[in-house]
């Protein structure tokens, strides 16, 4: 009787999970699909030879693939260092925390905000350009500025990656071919860059396909140097807006996510893995501290440089002019009813994404990593994290838009929640799923034996086992739905708008100072509620 209804419960997830990816991700994706589709007259192709043969989309094109290929490299080498000074170096420990710190900032704010910050920092009148005597090191509107933020942008992701997979590579076999007889390039190669293959060319590809369907950058920084992400956005939101050629672009745009997910499967098969992964101190080799300690303080000092001012501006009265410090910047936006409305408003959709966000991966995790279902279920349930790993939130904000226009979901809360759940759930989904496949296996028989129910076995057993990594995923839906915006720009309306929409609404009235003290904001908020998360694991580690 137990396990038969244990599996009426266990459908009953999975058929809710089936009802929730099927009305907000697969229709969607085939309404816009069709839409690039079908005119007013039928089925035709002229809205992909339209926008193939005008003017400027495949320069657009190139201008996406090029930065955004070469930012990716940059960003990984870039990461590689850090990594590598934080597990292969006798650096102080402080120094190593700072690194960590340091790698994982950026994305505690939204994109857009590294455009601004990027201008107030190499612009004319920039921090680190008068730091250097008023000498602008470069054209911040272009290619330099997308570039450097793409990185900004890409850095977390990067560095997560590969400071991750550094932490399971043994490093007796660095001994071993010292012993050998190899000289240190040769070990490097061998003991290090090796194992890290795979991992070096899912980051490269990961910021690939992040900085491809980026909006936030462009937006901010872009200048004449135009990408698909403003074509996109100049087709739906532009001053004609056009749901077909638009939604080309978008099914253009998806393109290189899918081939980037297709070569990491293929290159997943090539990873090193190890049975047992020995400990071994660094040895200590004081060239190499100083010379990878320098390179990765010299990266830290960069990023603080070009984020310092978003801490400066808002607390000074008026940049670069008139320096004194002051708060009115701050008591400006608390005392407009409209800015702390939105303030409210970010809060209490992210609060909201991540605890549905949560109950929803969790079920998800549970069916595939906890149950028996059927193999077409849990391939199907896998299959989503796929794809929703594959789809760029414009994209998926432009399918919503093309969906819901005109329904009663249109420009609601329930459906900004709905869309951030989707777009955010491949990571989340993976991590929860991983987490309870190391769990005993045999936890529900031995609770059925005792006369327990599936439910209780849950509340009882399982959950309390899951609750760091509970909190992990409550923490990484909370966040990427404070800093998203290229998605939501799409869904949001005039009670429903989110500080990040605010900021794009701010630049049009040149208002930076209420655009960092809003980009504060998100990043306060962001830090406690990390804070937070950071205390609950520890508690349960030590448990």
């Amino acid at each position: 009787m137990g396990a038969l209804k244990k599996n009426v419960e266990i459908k009953f997830i999975v058929a809710a999970l089936m009802v929730l990816f099927a009305a907000f991700l697969a229709v969607p994706m085939v309404i816009m699909a069709i839409q690039s589709f079908y005119g007013e007259k039928g089925f035709t192709t002229g809205f992909y030879s339209q926008i193939l043969s005008s003017r400027g989309f495949g320069t657009s094109v190139v201008n996406s693939l090029a930065v955004s290929m070469g930012s990716a490299v940059l960003t990984t080498v870039l990461a590689f260092i850090l990594a590598y000074t934080v597990n292969y170096t006798t650096v102080c420990r402080f120094g190593k925390r700072f690194i960590r710190i340091i790698a994982l900032v950026p994305m505690f704010l939204p994109t857009i905000t590294y455009g601004f910050a990027i201008i107030y920092a190499f612009g004319r009148q920039g921090l680190i350009t008068r730091l250097l005597g008023g000498r602008q090191l470069f054209d911040i509107y272009g290619a330099s500025g997308l570039m450097i933020g793409y990185i900004i942008y890409t850095l977390p992701i990067s560095f997560v990656l590969i400071n991750n997979t550094m932490g399971y590579i043994d490093k007796k076999f660095l001994v071993v071919s010292r012993v050998l007889g190899d000289n240190a390039p040769r070990s490097f190669m061998t003991a290090v860059i090796r194992p890290l293959s795979g991992t070096l060319t899912a980051s490269v590809m990961q910021c690939f396909a992040l900085s491809f369907t980026d909006y936030g950058i462009p937006n901010a920084v872009g200048g004449r140097v135009h990408v698909i992400a403003t074509v996109l956005y100049d087709q739906m939101l532009g001053a004609l807006p056009d749901f077909n050629t638009g939604s080309v672009v978008a099914v253009i745009m998806l393109l290189p996510s899918v081939a980037s997910i297709l070569l990491l499967a293929f290159i997943g098969r090539y990873n090193i893995r190890y049975k047992n992964v020995t400990e071994i101190e660094n040895r200590k080799n004081r060239v190499r501290d100083i010379s990878w300690g320098t390179a990765s303080a010299v990266i830290s000092l960069l990023v603080i440089g070009i984020f310092a001012t978003v801490f400066i501006v808002p607390v000074v009265v008026s940049w670069p002019y008139r320096l004194d410090l002051t708060l009115d910047h701050f008591r400006k936006v608390f005392a407009d009813s409209e800015l702390s409305g939105i303030y409210w408003n970010s809060l209490f959709v992210a609060a909201v994404t991540a605890a549905a966000g949560t109950l929803v991966v969790y079920g998800s995790a549970l069916a595939t990593a906890r149950s028996r279902i059927s193999g077409v279920c849990r391939q199907t349930i896998d299959s989503v994290s796929l794809v929703t790993n594959t789809i760029p939130g414009m994209v998926l904000g432009i399918a919503y838009l093309m969906t819901f226009t005109g329904t009663s979901l249109q420009n609601t809360f329930v459906l900004i929640i709905i869309c951030n759940i989707i777009h955010f759930y491949s990571t989340p989904y993976l991590m929860m799923k991983s987490s309870l496949e190391k769990l005993d296996e045999t936890w529900e028989n031995t609770a059925k034996l005792m006369g327990d129910s599936w439910i209780k076995t849950l509340i009882r057993v399982v959950t309390p086992n899951a609750v760091s990594t509970l909190a992990e995923v409550f923490s990484y839906y909370f966040i990427n739905a404070m800093v998203t915006i290229s998605a939501v720009i799409f869904i949001v309306g005039p009670d429903t708008m989110v500080l990040t929409t605010k900021i794009k609404e701010l630049e049009h009235y040149m208002q930076f100072d209420d655009i960092f003290v809003l980009s504060l904001l998100i990043l306060f908020t962001n830090l406690a509620v990390k804070c937070m998360v950071e205390i609950i694991t520890r508690k349960e580690r030590k448990k």
